[in-house]
């Protein structure tokens, strides 16, 4: 049975996470690469180093990691962006592939949430990669419900990320997420299925 990496990412709002929590729901372990980056951006001493020294001192209150305030800061300039990418995805990315590594020994399909997983070049990693899309529209009423942020901050973080069109030349299926969670998770189920099968008869 062949070990299998998944790779589940798409905009802010698209519905990624909803696919993921359904995915851990059916008994599948994941790995979010958010939550990893955030992990060495709070315990690596380089990189705090650095992000203090690009963004400021006030990128961290009490030892804790100030998101509102990086994100303010980077998302304020796409220089800015990059910057802060370069400081810390090479140790997320290398945290993420010893993590999934390790859990590949247990597990058949371990599936990574990232949703910068094409802009930051994740991609070579994968076995398979899942692109969940959405209207923009849906997209932007999504994350203010969530989040209670302004359309201006939710359109500047947008502008950060790849178009869709871009990604889906990338991906190997595509869930389009613009109708009801019923559906989402059909096609969700559908395609882990499909893996899930791929993976038996290999």
């Amino acid at each position: 049975m062949k070990k299998i990496l998944i790779g589940i990412t798409g905009g802010i709002g698209s519905g990624k996470s909803t696919v993921t929590e359904y995915y851990k729901e059916l008994g599948y372990y994941i790995l979010k690469a958010d939550d990893i980056a955030k992990q060495v951006m709070v315990e690596d001493e380089a990189i705090i180093a650095n992000i203090k020294k690009e963004f400021g001192g006030d990128c961290y209150i009490d030892g804790r990691l100030n998101t509102k305030y990086l994100a303010e800061k980077a998302f304020s300039h796409p220089d800015r962006v990059a910057k802060l990418n370069k400081i810390v995805h090479p140790k997320a990315i290398a945290k993420v592939k010893k993590e999934a590594g390790q859990l590949l020994n247990e597990k058949n399909i371990v599936i990574v949430e990232a949703a910068i997983l094409f802009e930051a070049h994740w991609e070579d990693i994968f076995d398979y990669i899942i692109l969940i899309t959405s209207d923009e529209n849906n997209r932007i009423k999504r994350v203010i419900e969530r989040d209670n942020v302004s359309i201006k901050e939710i359109k500047s973080r947008m502008m950060h990320q790849l178009p869709d069109n871009d990604k889906k030349g990338k991906a190997d299926f595509v869930i389009e997420n613009n109708s009801s969670i019923e559906a989402l998770k059909e096609r969700a189920k559908f395609i882990i299925t499909l893996i899930e099968n791929i993976s038996k008869n290999s």
